[in-house]
Order: structure tokens, then C-alpha cells, then sequence
């Protein structure tokens, strides 16, 4: 494993390492092996040299500096950056600089930490594989091959080949923990509303949640406090003080009560993913763990559930590039509709297209109660089987996804199958709660398999607690 962001940090304090010395020998390997893995969209080496320019001045100095001062990171290209292009992986937004940082870009920045680059993803995060990148497909650095999952694609892979070892992602159905286990790093996302998406370019609003990916669960438990807490900007931002989720990592998780739904571990799972995670509960029992049955009787409801709400939000959120005000604008048209036309024909991709057609369907007059409403009732219930199940139990186990990473172009012809990547994975952000993805062991391939543990809405001290344990305990 590489060497974790938390001891690094320890270096730079120590002044054993300059954060100029970390970029010079990040840089160079990131851009040659950015060639082959394009998990980066946009690049910034020079702003990001002069900034650990300045850290390396005002730490010899001696100012006070933010114990991560000098680390670097990749953001994923939905997070707005002031002067750097955000294009969510779209041809609508390919020559977009917003004139404002999101509010995690700037508690990052504030923090001391240096932006090295803009990740790919599937456009507008909408996509399981990151083969709907409107620029170039991103491959996972475990086989070349294969997807790197999606939508956070260009994080993942970024992240899991060490390009830095810390990104941050967006989750609206699954987009941090689906490629977080099919690229072998740990995915985070974080209780809805803990993390503010001021400045994040929407897909879904009452899904999608910021998150971390990490080589190690101290590394994103380390992220997570920075970026969490209450911003005014953002409506949905949870009110009140954030715990220290690093000093949450101390103690063990002996008598925890683990569920295991058996709506998780039935068909449609891969044999040597159910053997892996399998082995991963067997490690949480070693640790003291006991494992219950718990029932999500709505499981099987929630791809559709899932689909119906998001396409429905994306069909709105999308509706504000028409050419008029910013993004990419058709040339050649008659009069303003001709030319909204032209502009999202041309400015959004295949999936994109398709989502927009089938969120503005469920909501048409006729169709509304039939889906959307319906689906939200799903959601609903969705949410009770949670509540219930951790009645019963602290923390839920399951696969975090059906399959290891499957090859590129094998499910583009199949966008269902490519949808039932997420199974288990949107329900919880449906029901709004957080939930984590940690390397659980490899198939016969040499492929890594996701173990998530889910935990109840702001539970993510004790969710984090016990993947920290997990992780120390599966690697000894």
C-alpha cells in the first residue's frame, strides 16, 4: 500500500519532505501514466507548484499551518473550481470556468490542500463505468482492460493508482462506492446533508452527496472533517458542531451487531463475490462482531425507485443549459427555440439525453402519479425497512457491487444491465444515510471485490470506526 495521506502529513510537518519535493515527484508520474488510465480531464501543475511554493515559504517561516498543509488531491469535474474549467465530461460545459469555488474547494483550500487536477467521470455523473465521458474513457490501473466504474471513474482510478492517493467523488445512486471497489481503493459517502454540495453541478439534488476516496479509511475519515459541516449556501447542509471522525477511529468494535439482508446475497450476485465478502464478515466476527438477520423487503424495488426520482430531478436540473446564458451554444439557428434545441442536441451525450427524455416522461401530466409519485412512496418505504433493520442491529453488510469490474463496451449495448451495477448501492441514497466501500479481498482474475457497511443517518464515527478496524484486521 502506499503510503497514507496522515503520515505523509506527519512528514511535511516534521519538514522531513517540502510539498514542492511531494509535486515534483508526483507530477511527472501523474502525467505519464495519465496517458494511459485518462482518468484526468484537466491538469494543473503550475498553479499547483506555485501553491506548495508558498505552503514550503510560510511553513519555514514558521506560521501556523493546517496539519494537511501541502497534500495533494484530485476533485472530481463536477466540484466548481474558481479558474480552473469544470465540464462534468460534457461537450456542454467544455469550456466552462466558473468564477467561484464550491464550498469543499474552498474548506480545502483554506485547509492547505493543492488541486493537481480535474478527474473524468461519466458526463454529468449520469453512468456506472465512465464510458459515458463525453472526452475519452477512463480504465482502471488494475487491468487496463476493464472499466473503473462510474461515475467517479477518473477519482477512483486516480486514487487507487496513487495519482494522488486521495480524491474526492459525488454519490447519487452509488458513484463513490461502486468504482471505489471495482478500482481496490475505500469510497465514503457521508450522511446527506453532512457535506455541503454548494457548487457541485447537480444530477439529482435530494441524492447526490459529496465524498472522499482514500487508500485508507483514516485517510478518508482524515477528509471527511474537513470537509463536512454547516454552509448557509446550501439549503439541505445539516446544522451543528461535526465530530472528530479521525479520534473516532480509537477503540474496537467488539459487540457490535452487524445485519446481513439476505435481499443482498441472493441472484445476481458473483460467486467469487459472495465468497469474498463472505471471508470480510468472517474477519468483522473475529473482531467481536455479532452477525444478525436483518429484511429491506424493498430492495428490489429500488433501481426503479432510483431511476424514476433522479431522471425526474436531472430532467430540471438539466433544463438550464439552453444556450442562453452559459456553456456551449449551437450556431445557425433561426430564433431562441431553435436554437435551445440545436444546443442540447449537440451539447449532451446518448445517456444524458436518455435520462432527460425519461425523467421529463414521469413527470408529464398523466404519468405523475403513476411513477414519480409512486417511486416516491418506494423511497418511503425504502427508508422505514432502513429504520427498522437498525432496530435490530448498529451497522448493515453487504456486497457493495454484483460483479467485479467487467470489461469495456461489454454493457453499453445493455444500459439495464449497466443500471443493475448500483443494486446495492442506491437504496442508501434513497433513504439518505451513509455508507462505505472497503477492499475486501480479489477474484480469480486478481479483480477487487468491495465489502459496504452501511450505517444509520449521521453514524458515520461508528461506520468509520469499524472499516478502520475491518481494513487493519483484513491486511495484518
Amino acid at each position: 500500500m502506499l503510503e497514507s495521506a496522515v503520515a505523509l502529513a506527519g512528514r511535511l510537518q516534521r519538514r522531513e519532505v517540502s510539498a514542492t519535493e511531494i509535486l515534483k515527484d508526483l507530477l511527472p508520474r501523474l502525467e505519464a501514466r495519465n496517458r494511459d488510465l485518462q482518468a484526468y480531464v484537466t491538469l494543473c501543475p503550475e498553479q499547483a507548484l506555485e501553491q506548495a511554493g508558498e505552503i514550503d515559504a510560510r511553513r519555514s517561516a514558521g506560521e501556523p499551518l493546517s496539519p494537511w498543509a501541502g497534500l495533494p488531491i484530485g476533485l472530481k469535474d463536477v466540484l466548481c473550481t474558481r479558474g480552473i474549467r469544470t465540464t462534468c465530461s460534457s461537450k456542454m460545459l467544455e469550456n466552462f470556468v466558473p468564477p467561484y469555488d464550491a464550498t469543499v474547494v474552498k474548506r480545502l483550500k483554506e485547509q492547505g490542500f493543492i488541486i493537481v487536477g480535474k478527474t473524468n467521470l461519466d458526463e454529468f455523473a449520469m453512468g456506472s463505468s465512465t464510458e459515458n465521458s463525453a472526452f475519452f474513457t477512463t480504465r482502471n490501473p488494475v487491468d487496463p482492460e476493464r472499466v473503473p466504474g462510474g461515475s467517479s471513474g477518473g477519482s477512483a482510478a486516480a486514487c487507487a493508482a496513487g495519482l494522488p492517493p486521495l480524491t474526492l467523488g459525488s454519490d447519487t445512486g452509488g458513484s463513490i462506492r461502486q468504482p471505489a471497489a471495482l478500482c481496490g481503493c475505500v469510497g465514503l459517502k457521508p450522511t446527506y446533508g453532512r457535506v455541503s454540495r454548494y457548487g457541485l453541478v447537480a444530477f439529482a439534488s435530494s441524492l447526490d452527496q459529496i465524498g472522499p476516496f482514500a487508500q485508507t479509511v483514516e485517510d478518508a475519515a482524515m477528509l471527511l472533517n474537513v470537509i463536512s459541516g454547516h454552509d448557509p449556501m446550501d439549503g439541505t447542509s445539516i446544522p451543528g458542531p461535526v465530530p472528530d471522525y479521525l479520534a473516532a477511529l480509537n477503540g474496537d468494535i467488539c459487540g457490535l451487531k452487524i445485519g446481513l439482508p439476505s435481499e443482498c446475497f441472493g441472484e445476481g450476485l458473483d460467486p467469487e463475490v459472495r465468497s469474498e465478502v463472505e471471508k470480510g464478515i468472517k474477519t468483522l466476527e473475529s473482531l467481536g462482531c455479532e452477525m444478525v438477520e436483518v429484511r429491506l423487503p424493498h430492495t428490489d424495488y429500488g433501481i426503479a425507485a432510483y431511476y424514476f426520482i433522479g431522471t425526474a430531478e436531472a430532467s430540471s436540473n438539466l433544463a438550464r443549459y439552453d444556450g442562453v446564458t452559459f456553456g456551449h451554444r449551437a450556431a445557425g439557428a433561426g430564433d431562441i427555440v431553435e436554437m435551445a434545441g440545436k444546443t442540447r442536441a449537440e451539447g449532451f451525450g446518448a445517456e444524458v439525453k436518455r435520462r432527460i427524455m425519461l425523467g421529463t416522461y414521469v413527470l408529464s401530466a398523466g404519468f405523475y402519479d403513476a411513477y414519480y409519485l409512486k417511486a416516491q412512496r418506494i423511497r418511503t418505504l425504502i427508508k422505514r425497512d432502513f429504520e427498522n433493520a437498525f432496530q435490530a442491529c448498529d451497522l448493515i453488510v453487504t456486497p457493495t457491487t454484483p460483479t467485479t469490474a467487467f470489461r469495456i463496451g461489454e454493457k453499453t449495448s445493455d444500459p439495464l444491465a449497466m443500471y443493475l451495477s448500483d443494486t446495492y448501492t442506491t437504496t442508501v441514497n434513497l433513504a439518505g444515510i451513509a455508507a462505505i466501500s472497503i477492499p475486501c479481498g480479489k477474484d480469480a482474475q486478481g479483480l477487487p471485490v468491495g465489502l459496504q457497511i452501511i450505517s444509520p443517518a449521521l453514524g458515520e464515527e461508528q461506520l468509520l470506526r469499524a472499516a478502520h478496524c475491518f481494513q487493519l484486521a483484513h491486511e495484518a
